[in-house]
């Protein structure tokens, strides 16, 4: 994967899960607490959810071939899907499902100290990386709020990995409220409500990342700021580039990192086989030049029949 994919984010995230996976299912053993199983299935899950992502990204690095003649690299998008589909089904529903248990059949936890501190410890290293992934994004997020970085963004990693490390602090957060009251109150019926209030985030976070890569599946459009710079590309300065304007233009994402570029562009009267030809190549090596991620650039040639009307 490409480091535009956030590559450092997600192996970041991966190696810290996996850490804490491990500490979180150890501390369930000890408290029998509900909220540490369903943070150690939870990052299982985020595990899972990485490894998902750099298979997808490896996949989208394949050639085109005969059946895909644009390449794979929507794959990226297919595997962000399924994603939010394990975040969802695996995360929030099961620990939904622990929580409710939790709720009917309440039980004293054994040893809280122990939690407490695997989830001091956890917090820690869940800080960490979404540090880097924040680091990773600010390259792509440019001007944009955070929530329109992850509402515009094309590179659904990073996005992934960014609203994969909030809602895992928040359940850390959750889960040290639901640990705590319980151990204050007396009442172990504190430790299932903060396990369901674990269970309604990742189903939140699972719904928005689902509909932001859903839309990316169905196929998005260039950002309007590359859209302009296309369209002032194609034309150049007008009055010497052979190109009076642009009659029609459409971009498609063929991959996050790779656009499909198709306009239809009015010559000038007159304009001889050779100087349409030499206008349209130089018309496509500016929009290159000007919006490297357009790769596929098609162009077709037309006179401009709405100045005779």
């Amino acid at each position: 994967m490409s480091s535009g994919g956030g590559s450092k984010a997600i192996i970041a995230a991966l190696g810290a899960n996996l850490g804490i996976a491990v500490i979180k299912f150890s501390a369930f053993a000890i408290t029998g607490s509900s909220s540490m199983l369903a943070e150690g299935v939870h990052s299982v899950v985020d595990s899972g959810n990485q490894g998902l992502l750099l298979l997808g990204g490896k996949k989208a690095k394949r050639a085109a071939d005969k059946d895909h003649p644009f390449g794979y690299g929507r794959e990226r998008f297919v595997y962000a899907f399924l994603v939010a589909l394990m975040l969802f089904s695996l995360g929030g529903l099961f620990a939904l499902y622990e929580g409710v248990e939790k709720i009917r059949e309440p039980h004293h936890l054994d040893s809280p100290v122990v939690a407490y501190v695997v989830l001091l410890v956890a917090i820690g290293l869940e800080s960490f990386s979404l540090r880097t992934a924040v680091v990773e994004s600010r390259h792509h997020k440019g001007d944009d709020t955070w929530f329109g970085f992850i509402r515009h963004a094309k590179v659904p990693e990073l996005p992934a990995v960014l609203l994969e490390d909030i809602a895992a602090l928040t359940g850390l957060v959750l889960a040290l409220l639901g640990v705590g009251l319980s151990q204050l109150t007396d009442e172990p019926v504190w430790d299932g409500i903060g396990t369901c209030a674990i269970g309604v985030l990742l189903l939140v976070v699972a719904v928005v990342l689902m509909v932001e890569t859903k839309s990316l599946l169905l196929g998005e459009s260039a950002a309007p700021v590359e859209v302009t710079a296309i369209e002032q590309a194609l034309v150049g300065d007008g009055s010497t580039s052979g190109v009076e304007r642009v009659i029609h233009l459409r971009t498609l994402h063929l991959g996050p990192e790779e656009l499909l570029v198709g306009a239809k562009l009015a010559m000038p009267v007159g304009a001889d086989l050779a100087d349409v030809a030499n206008a349209i190549d130089a018309a496509e090596s500016r929009v290159r030049d000007a919006v490297p991620t357009a790769r596929v650039i098609y162009l077709e040639p037309d006179l401009d029949r709405s100045a005779r009307l």
